[in-house]
Protein backbone atom coordinates (compact mmCIF):
# COMPACT_ATOMS: atom_id res chain seq x y z
CA UNK A 1 0.00 0.00 0.00
CA UNK A 2 2.95 1.98 0.66
CA UNK A 3 1.10 4.97 2.78
CA UNK A 4 1.55 3.60 6.38
CA UNK A 5 4.59 5.04 8.09
CA UNK A 6 5.42 4.05 12.26
CA UNK A 7 7.50 6.80 14.27
CA UNK A 8 8.91 6.29 17.52
CA UNK A 9 9.82 9.72 19.38
CA UNK A 10 6.64 11.25 17.78
CA UNK A 11 5.49 13.18 20.54
CA UNK A 12 8.22 16.64 19.77
CA UNK A 13 11.43 17.75 17.96
CA UNK A 14 12.56 15.76 14.96
CA UNK A 15 10.06 12.61 15.02
CA UNK A 16 7.09 15.44 15.16
CA UNK A 17 8.75 17.17 11.94
CA UNK A 18 8.81 13.81 10.00
CA UNK A 19 5.34 12.97 10.63
CA UNK A 20 4.43 16.35 9.62
CA UNK A 21 6.38 15.95 6.41
CA UNK A 22 5.13 12.41 5.41
CA UNK A 23 1.36 13.38 6.68
CA UNK A 24 1.40 16.19 3.86
CA UNK A 25 1.65 13.53 1.07
CA UNK A 26 -1.62 11.97 3.04
CA UNK A 27 0.18 8.99 4.51
CA UNK A 28 -0.97 6.95 7.60
CA UNK A 29 0.56 7.55 10.83
CA UNK A 30 1.10 5.47 13.95
CA UNK A 31 2.25 7.63 16.24
CA UNK A 32 4.84 6.45 19.21
CA UNK A 33 6.15 8.22 22.36
CA UNK A 34 6.53 8.02 25.83
CA UNK A 35 4.97 11.48 25.91
CA UNK A 36 1.56 11.51 25.44
CA UNK A 37 0.63 15.29 25.66
CA UNK A 38 3.06 15.80 22.92
CA UNK A 39 2.14 12.62 20.18
CA UNK A 40 -1.92 14.45 20.84
CA UNK A 41 -0.66 17.80 19.37
CA UNK A 42 1.36 15.88 17.16
CA UNK A 43 -1.64 13.67 15.77
CA UNK A 44 -3.85 16.91 15.66
CA UNK A 45 -1.01 18.58 13.45
CA UNK A 46 -0.55 15.61 10.89
CA UNK A 47 -4.84 15.96 10.49
CA UNK A 48 -4.57 19.45 9.71
CA UNK A 49 -1.91 18.70 7.08
CA UNK A 50 -4.05 16.21 5.60
CA UNK A 51 -2.49 12.66 7.01
CA UNK A 52 -4.58 10.84 9.80
CA UNK A 53 -3.43 7.82 12.08
CA UNK A 54 -3.15 6.62 15.68
CA UNK A 55 -1.30 7.30 18.78
CA UNK A 56 0.45 4.71 21.50
CA UNK A 57 2.45 5.09 24.33
CA UNK A 58 5.59 3.08 23.97
CA UNK A 59 8.74 3.40 25.59
CA UNK A 60 11.82 1.70 23.49
CA UNK A 61 13.46 0.08 26.06
CA UNK A 62 10.84 -2.49 26.84
CA UNK A 63 10.54 -4.78 23.71
CA UNK A 64 6.70 -6.33 24.37
CA UNK A 65 5.38 -2.03 23.85
CA UNK A 66 7.01 -2.51 20.61
CA UNK A 67 5.53 -5.83 19.85
CA UNK A 68 2.37 -4.74 20.68
CA UNK A 69 2.34 -1.19 18.83
CA UNK A 70 2.89 -3.53 15.79
CA UNK A 71 0.31 -5.43 16.61
CA UNK A 72 -1.70 -2.36 16.93
CA UNK A 73 -0.30 -0.99 13.22
CA UNK A 74 -1.59 -4.63 11.83
CA UNK A 75 -4.85 -4.22 13.25
CA UNK A 76 -5.60 -0.99 12.21
CA UNK A 77 -3.81 -0.41 8.61
CA UNK A 78 -3.56 -4.22 7.81
CA UNK A 79 0.65 -3.58 8.22
CA UNK A 80 3.16 -0.96 8.14
CA UNK A 81 5.24 0.21 5.20
CA UNK A 82 7.96 2.61 6.57
CA UNK A 83 9.46 2.59 10.25
CA UNK A 84 11.24 6.06 11.45
CA UNK A 85 13.49 4.32 14.78
CA UNK A 86 13.63 8.16 16.21
CA UNK A 87 13.04 8.13 19.70
CA UNK A 88 16.47 9.01 21.42
CA UNK A 89 17.74 10.73 24.82
CA UNK A 90 21.15 13.15 24.81
CA UNK A 91 23.82 12.80 27.37
CA UNK A 92 27.44 13.94 27.88
CA UNK A 93 30.76 13.91 29.80
CA UNK A 94 34.19 13.16 29.95
CA UNK A 95 34.29 9.08 30.11
CA UNK A 96 36.02 9.13 33.00
CA UNK A 97 33.19 10.80 34.91
CA UNK A 98 30.73 9.29 32.93
CA UNK A 99 29.03 6.16 35.73
CA UNK A 100 27.78 2.27 34.39
CA UNK A 101 24.21 3.52 34.85
CA UNK A 102 24.83 6.50 32.58
CA UNK A 103 26.37 3.80 29.92
CA UNK A 104 23.17 1.30 30.20
CA UNK A 105 20.52 4.16 29.92
CA UNK A 106 22.42 5.61 26.83
CA UNK A 107 22.43 2.24 25.34
CA UNK A 108 18.92 0.89 26.39
CA UNK A 109 17.35 3.86 24.68
CA UNK A 110 19.80 4.75 21.63
CA UNK A 111 20.99 1.66 20.68
CA UNK A 112 18.97 -1.19 21.66
CA UNK A 113 15.54 0.81 21.42
CA UNK A 114 16.42 0.90 17.79
CA UNK A 115 17.31 -3.02 17.66
CA UNK A 116 13.95 -3.91 19.26
CA UNK A 117 12.02 -1.81 16.68
CA UNK A 118 14.02 -3.28 13.89
CA UNK A 119 13.30 -6.54 15.36
CA UNK A 120 9.28 -5.88 16.41
CA UNK A 121 8.47 -4.61 13.42
CA UNK A 122 10.43 -6.84 10.76
CA UNK A 123 7.86 -9.68 10.54
CA UNK A 124 5.29 -6.51 8.59
CA UNK A 125 8.49 -4.90 6.65
CA UNK A 126 8.66 -8.44 5.18
CA UNK A 127 5.67 -8.71 3.61
CA UNK A 128 4.84 -4.87 2.79
CA UNK A 129 8.25 -4.76 0.88
CA UNK A 130 9.30 -1.91 3.19
CA UNK A 131 11.82 0.29 4.50
CA UNK A 132 13.66 1.25 8.11
CA UNK A 133 14.76 4.60 8.60
CA UNK A 134 17.20 4.74 11.75
CA UNK A 135 18.08 8.22 13.30
CA UNK A 136 21.58 7.80 14.32
CA UNK A 137 23.96 10.91 14.87
CA UNK A 138 26.71 12.75 12.94
CA UNK A 139 28.25 11.36 16.44
CA UNK A 140 28.45 7.68 14.68
CA UNK A 141 30.61 9.35 12.42
CA UNK A 142 32.81 11.86 14.18
CA UNK A 143 33.37 10.94 18.17
CA UNK A 144 33.42 14.21 19.32
CA UNK A 145 34.82 14.33 23.03
CA UNK A 146 32.84 14.66 26.37
CA UNK A 147 29.75 12.50 24.93
CA UNK A 148 31.56 8.69 24.67
CA UNK A 149 28.46 6.49 25.66
CA UNK A 150 26.35 8.73 23.29
CA UNK A 151 29.17 8.24 20.72
CA UNK A 152 28.96 4.16 20.96
CA UNK A 153 25.16 4.04 20.80
CA UNK A 154 25.00 5.83 17.80
CA UNK A 155 27.44 4.09 16.38
CA UNK A 156 26.00 0.90 17.20
CA UNK A 157 23.12 2.30 15.27
CA UNK A 158 25.05 3.10 12.02
CA UNK A 159 26.46 -0.54 12.85
CA UNK A 160 23.29 -2.37 13.02
CA UNK A 161 22.06 0.31 9.41
CA UNK A 162 24.78 -1.05 7.39
CA UNK A 163 24.17 -4.88 8.65
CA UNK A 164 20.49 -4.86 7.88
CA UNK A 165 20.85 -2.94 4.39
CA UNK A 166 23.24 -5.94 2.99
CA UNK A 167 21.06 -8.78 4.75
CA UNK A 168 17.26 -7.30 4.05
CA UNK A 169 18.53 -6.78 0.71
CA UNK A 170 17.27 -10.15 -1.01
CA UNK A 171 14.56 -9.58 0.88
CA UNK A 172 13.18 -6.27 -0.61
CA UNK A 173 12.97 -4.29 2.53
CA UNK A 174 15.27 -0.99 2.23
CA UNK A 175 17.23 0.69 4.90
CA UNK A 176 18.42 3.96 5.60
CA UNK A 177 20.16 5.80 8.37
CA UNK A 178 20.05 9.50 8.90
CA UNK A 179 22.93 10.95 10.91
CA UNK A 180 22.35 14.68 12.06
CA UNK A 181 24.83 16.78 13.09
CA UNK A 182 23.40 19.33 16.21
CA UNK A 183 19.94 21.05 15.75
CA UNK A 184 17.11 23.11 17.55
CA UNK A 185 15.48 20.96 18.92
CA UNK A 186 14.17 19.84 22.43
CA UNK A 187 16.85 16.78 22.99
CA UNK A 188 18.33 18.37 26.14
CA UNK A 189 14.79 17.66 28.05
CA UNK A 190 16.48 14.49 28.20
CA UNK A 191 19.67 15.37 29.11
CA UNK A 192 21.63 13.34 31.68
CA UNK A 193 25.21 13.78 32.61
CA UNK A 194 27.68 14.34 35.53
CA UNK A 195 28.52 17.67 34.70
CA UNK A 196 25.67 20.73 34.72
CA UNK A 197 28.85 22.54 32.38
CA UNK A 198 28.31 19.97 29.81
CA UNK A 199 24.98 20.59 29.52
CA UNK A 200 25.23 23.86 28.80
CA UNK A 201 27.66 23.47 26.14
CA UNK A 202 25.38 21.12 24.54
CA UNK A 203 22.56 23.70 24.35
CA UNK A 204 24.62 26.13 22.82
CA UNK A 205 25.80 23.89 19.98
CA UNK A 206 21.60 23.64 19.44
CA UNK A 207 21.23 27.23 19.23
CA UNK A 208 23.84 27.51 17.09
CA UNK A 209 22.80 25.27 14.20
CA UNK A 210 22.24 26.62 11.15
CA UNK A 211 19.15 24.50 10.12
CA UNK A 212 16.44 23.36 12.13
CA UNK A 213 13.98 20.22 12.65
CA UNK A 214 11.83 20.88 9.45
CA UNK A 215 14.07 21.73 7.48
CA UNK A 216 16.27 18.10 8.34
CA UNK A 217 12.43 16.33 7.88
CA UNK A 218 12.45 17.62 4.60
CA UNK A 219 15.85 16.53 3.72
CA UNK A 220 15.35 12.97 5.52
CA UNK A 221 11.77 12.69 2.81
CA UNK A 222 14.06 13.81 -0.18
CA UNK A 223 17.02 11.77 0.15
CA UNK A 224 14.73 8.46 1.17
CA UNK A 225 12.80 9.11 -2.07
CA UNK A 226 16.32 9.05 -3.64
CA UNK A 227 17.14 6.05 -2.35
CA UNK A 228 20.24 6.97 -0.49
CA UNK A 229 21.69 4.68 2.43
CA UNK A 230 23.77 7.31 4.56
CA UNK A 231 21.59 10.41 5.02
CA UNK A 232 23.61 13.40 6.30
CA UNK A 233 21.41 16.78 6.76
CA UNK A 234 24.43 19.29 7.27
CA UNK A 235 26.27 20.48 4.95
CA UNK A 236 29.00 21.11 7.37
CA UNK A 237 28.39 17.35 8.46
CA UNK A 238 29.38 16.18 5.03
CA UNK A 239 32.25 17.89 4.68
CA UNK A 240 33.73 16.73 8.61
CA UNK A 241 32.84 13.57 7.22
CA UNK A 242 35.17 13.84 3.87
CA UNK A 243 38.09 15.21 5.99
CA UNK A 244 37.58 12.33 8.23
CA UNK A 245 37.74 9.77 5.35
CA UNK A 246 40.70 11.74 3.91
CA UNK A 247 42.65 12.83 6.90
CA UNK A 248 41.74 11.32 9.90
CA UNK A 249 44.78 12.05 12.07
CA UNK A 250 43.52 16.13 11.09
CA UNK A 251 40.19 15.21 12.62
CA UNK A 252 41.57 13.40 15.72
CA UNK A 253 43.99 16.37 16.61
CA UNK A 254 40.92 19.15 16.11
CA UNK A 255 38.54 16.61 18.46
CA UNK A 256 42.04 16.42 21.18
CA UNK A 257 42.23 20.00 21.02
CA UNK A 258 38.36 20.71 21.88
CA UNK A 259 38.45 18.13 24.40
CA UNK A 260 41.02 20.22 26.19
CA UNK A 261 38.99 23.38 25.11
CA UNK A 262 35.75 21.85 27.21
CA UNK A 263 38.05 20.52 30.35
CA UNK A 264 39.45 23.60 30.99
CA UNK A 265 36.39 25.25 30.69
CA UNK A 266 34.43 22.90 33.20
CA UNK A 267 37.33 23.27 35.52
CA UNK A 268 37.22 27.09 35.89
CA UNK A 269 33.27 26.88 36.64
Amino acid sequence: MQNRIMITGAGSGLGREIALRWAREGWRLALADVNEAGLRDTLEGVRKVGGDGFVQRCDVRDYSQLTALAQACSEQFGGIDVIVNNAGVASGGFFAELSLEDWDWQIAVNLMGVVKGCKAFLPLLERSKGRIINIASMAALMQGPGMSNYNVAKAGVLALSESLLVELRQLEVAVHVVCPSFFQTNLLDSFRGPNPAMKAQVGKLLQGSPINAVEIADYIHQQVSAGEFLILPHEAGRQAWQLKRQAPERLYDEMADMAAKMRTKAHSR
